[in-house]
């Protein structure tokens, strides 16, 4: 799996972003971030490893070196703040909130990663680190104060850019003449 190459679903959806500040969260060597860039949108890559943020680094990409994981309730992000949140082959369930609340309304959700069944296929096969069938979905649901409007899911086999079990979805946060509740799905 060539890690440099940006996935076909975060680029699917690149053109939705309205302008504004761009999350890249788990960010590994930047290759959403330097697409997003590339694109004229300011991003900050956010990541714990420092030698993968080096690659990240550069132009219309700022990065900054966190342990989200140490302690999830000391989110560094504003609520409200992003245009669009990018998330790839991450989950750490506790920042799903945090999430959902720093997006602007407006502002896109793009997040792909690993579900349940992906044990078949390689790593991650730890549960803990394995979507269940629909979770996000559930994620965007249970928020108390955020109506998404779902674009687009998808959730199964993927052989592209490896054999593995997915999910994806990409979202829109407080969509204009959404009542709060259920995710809208079209």
């Amino acid at each position: 799996m060539d890690q440099d190459v940006p996935s076909a679903w975060v680029q699917r959806f690149t053109a939705l972003i309205p302008p504004g500040p761009v999350l890249d969260l788990a960010c590994g060597s930047g290759r959403h971030a330097r697409l997003l860039a590339a694109l004229g949108h300011p991003v900050l890559a956010a990541d714990r490893d420092s030698a993968a943020l080096a690659s990240a680094a550069g132009q219309g990409v700022v990065t900054m070196q966190v342990d989200l994981e140490a302690d999830a309730a000391a989110w560094p992000f504003e609520a409200g703040h992003f245009a669009a949140i990018i998330v790839t082959n991450y989950l750490h369930r506790p920042l799903f909130p945090h999430i959902l609340d720093s997006l602007a309304n407006g502002g896109l959700l793009i997040y792909e990663t690993f579900s349940t069944g992906n044990a078949l296929y390689g790593k991650p096969s730890n549960p803990n680190f394995l979507l269940s069938r629909g979770e996000l979905l559930e994620v965007l649901r249970q928020h108390p104060s955020v109506t998404m409007y779902v674009l687009a899911f998808e959730e199964g086999y993927t052989e592209t850019p490896k054999p593995a079990m997915v999910q994806r979805i990409c979202a829109i946060k407080n969509a204009a003449g959404l009542a709060p509740g259920q995710p809208r799905l079209f």
